[in-house]
């Protein structure tokens, strides 16, 4: 017997007019299709899961709803780009789908979860890591000092990136000389730019 979690109700009795029809109408359509379902709020919306994995989400907007699978391109085919949900922009109960496809798409959503499907997610872009100025490179002397060499090494590039952006946003020529200098104190004990804000 499907039970209804009541952070989900006070949910639904907070959206908007158009919306609370939807949220109910999917509510009941998914506990009908898959009784076994879990239901709960995940980033703030109405969650649905199966024996603890997730399956998909329902959300109400100022304007619009949306509904979609946590697998959804395994799921019904769609993309992970499609925004909030895998179904378009919902604002009238006609702009759902049947009882039957949304039964065939939870099914294929608790098999994949039975196989241990995982979501992936694209990698982030990585940035390349930072290319220090000459005057920099030559005044951090890092081909001179090996302390300052290794540590400047095993700095990831972000850590570089803070030391090469500092440097380069100066304004006058006497204040990147002086920001120039000020890291090979640094460098040589191992310090981040920002090694006044980590936690030790």
């Amino acid at each position: 017997m499907p039970t209804h979690d009541s952070r989900v109700d006070a949910y639904i009795a907070k959206s908007a007019d158009f919306a609370r029809p939807i949220l109910e109408h999917r509510r009941a359509a998914v506990q009908r299709a898959w009784p076994e379902v879990e239901e709960g709020i995940k980033w703030s919306m109405p969650f649905f899961s199966c024996r603890g994995a997730p399956m998909g989400m329902r959300a109400s907007f100022a304007r619009h709803g949306g509904f979609g699978f946590w697998l959804s391109r395994e799921v019904t085919g769609g993309s992970d780009e499609d925004g909030m949900g895998q179904l378009g922009k919902l604002s009238a109960l006609n702009d759902l789908p049947s009882h039957r496809q949304l039964a065939a798409w939870l099914k294929e959503a608790v098999e994949l979860n039975e196989k241990g499907v995982r979501r992936i997610r694209a990698n982030a872009a990585t940035e390349p890591a930072p290319i220090l100025p000459d005057d920099p490179a030559a005044l951090l002397a890092l081909k001179r000092h090996d302390a300052e060499r290794r540590a400047w090494e095993n700095f990831s590039p972000g850590a570089r990136r803070e030391y090469v952006d500092w440097i380069v946003e100066a304004k006058t020529d006497a204040t990147r000389q002086k920001r120039i200098a000020t890291p090979l104190e640094w460098l040589a004990e191992g310090r981040q730019r920002s090694w006044k804000y980590q936690k030790c």
